[in-house]
């Protein structure tokens, strides 16, 4: 029995991002602030253990419980940060989800210059599952490149690329659209590297004007306009779910 409770037992930053109070740097700041309680007693280390479905936690001496599980897709804009907020003053994706919105954490990153799908959770758990290279999940992005593509880039891109002393390459690349100075490729990762996209080009000496991601896993963009957002629906989470765990057992 002793070891069944233990089992359960999760550090206390931990235990206040699973239950979607916030994430797991801001349960970090605020404990270390001296503004969370466990049991009645203020806490400053976030590893303490706590035992979620008995020990009692409270911020700021509001009692924490389980929030209900909220799954956002937002149409990111370009020139806008993914972060709560920016110390240079930048605007960030939460400035599209009003002030009264509960707080959610953006799953993985769009970098400043990127647009389109991103996905906004508090269910730290699933998040840590999309964001996952190892879940193979594939995310597919429009990418419009400053040079007439050939057939030769897109193998180019699958064989891989070694940028940075690792080896980057796409799932899929295939050329869109040609015009007379530029090219639009639909790209597919299912790994997920920082900056992998606008790294690969870089390696080929060819710069990215537009990167916009339209699809993860069986989700895609659609028409949700530029800067809107609304909830996934019960078959597009159920979908997700379900193309992850199929990714993880091939």
């Amino acid at each position: 029995m002793k070891r069944s409770d233990e089992s359960r037992q999760v550090g206390l930053a931990r235990a206040l991002s699973k239950l979607g109070y916030c994430s797991r740097s801001q349960a970090e700041k605020l404990i270390r602030a001296g503004r969370v309680r466990l049991n009645g007693v203020t806490r400053r280390d976030p590893e303490t253990p706590v035992h979620m479905e008995r020990d009692r936690m409270e911020v700021d001496g509001d009692a924490v419980r389980a929030e209900a599980m909220i799954y956002l897709m937002l149409n990111k804009p370009r020139g806008v940060v993914t972060t709560a907020s920016d110390e240079k003053g930048r605007k960030t994706v939460y400035s599209f989800l009003g002030e009264k919105a509960p707080w959610v954490g953006p799953v993985g990153r769009l970098d400043k210059a990127s647009e389109g799908l991103l996905l906004l959770t508090n269910d730290s758990e699933w998040a840590a599952r999309i964001s996952d290279p190892g879940s193979h999940l594939d995310k597919i992005y429009h990418v419009q490149v400053d040079t007439r593509s050939f057939i030769l880039l897109c193998d180019t891109l699958q064989r891989g690329v070694l940028a940075d002393g690792e080896v980057l390459r796409a799932k899929q690349a295939r050329v869109l659209r040609e015009g007379e100075k530029n090219t639009w490729l639909e790209i597919t990762l299912d790994e997920g590297r920082n900056r992998q996209i606008r790294r690969m080009m870089e390696r080929q000496g060819i710069e990215v004007l537009r990167l916009i991601r339209v699809a993860v896993g069986p989700l895609a963009l659609g028409n949700l306009a530029k800067g809107q957002s609304r909830l996934l629906s019960t078959a597009e989470k159920a979908a997700l779910d379900q193309a992850m765990n199929i990714a993880q057992e091939k």
